[in-house]
């Protein structure tokens, strides 16, 4: 599903070059369960959103289902995203002025669907996160367990084939981290592939593989 072939990634910061990415190359099945771990500066988050379309590697090819989507323009690399890729923040990134639905039902509206499918799909994943009783409510009206909640329905109510979880239980107390975690992992089960980054290495040894970076390089692929 996911290729990677000799990725680089470099940052010019004034007249050095930071190498954040380092000939990475990687492979990922349809369906696997992958947790990204390493030291903060390793590489984690660039590698996350490269995988997600949010950023262009250096040099390399990244293939997602067979397409070389290294050589898209901006447009088609955003619409792959929003068909393709879910993602699920440390932040939440919702919206503040809008309610739990409405944040849900954005991509779907940025994806032309109708609106009798929008709101069946919002309705069904809603439901689904046990969220109904709070879809006209705004952000700040929720827990921080519920906000996530909201941002994992958005993430999946385009029926994405991968997840990208980057630290999704980082601004969560003990509880509310198990749920999103129990959640993200019922959806792998159900098919989806879900690759998390996190610092937690309790967390991180809960995924059927367990990648290590460490200067912008793989340094341990473990589960395989």
């Amino acid at each position: 599903m996911i290729e990677l072939n000799k990725i680089h990634r470099d940052f010019l910061v004034g007249d050095q070059t930071v190498h954040a990415l380092n000939d990475v190359s990687l492979t990922i099945q349809a369906g696997e369960y992958v947790s990204i771990m390493g030291p903060s500066g390793s590489g984690k988050s660039t590698l996350l959103n490269l995988l997600g379309l949010l950023d262009q590697p250096s040099s390399g090819t990244y293939k997602l289902n067979g397409v070389d989507v290294t050589g898209l323009s901006d447009t088609e690399q955003a619409h792959v995203r929003n068909r393709e890729i879910g993602f699920v923040f440390q932040m939440f990134h919702l919206v503040p002025r809008l309610t739990a639905f409405e944040n849900v039902e954005l991509p779907l509206m940025l994806a032309g669907i109708t609106p009798d499918e929008r709101r069946s799909r919002v309705n069904t994943v809603l439901e689904d996160l046990s969220l109904t009783n709070r879809s006209h409510h705004k952000p700040d009206q929720l827990s921080g367990g519920q906000r996530q909640r909201v941002a994992i329905a958005r993430a999946t109510v385009t029926q994405p084939k991968v997840i990208l979880a980057d630290e999704p239980t980082g601004n969560l107390d003990h509880k509310s981290g198990q749920d999103v975690i129990r959640i993200l992992e019922e959806l792998n089960q159900r098919g989806l592939t879900l690759i998390m980054v996190t610092h937690d290495p309790e967390m991180g040894r809960r995924a059927g593989r367990q990648l290590s970076m460490l200067d912008g390089q793989l340094n341990r692929d473990q589960g395989t």
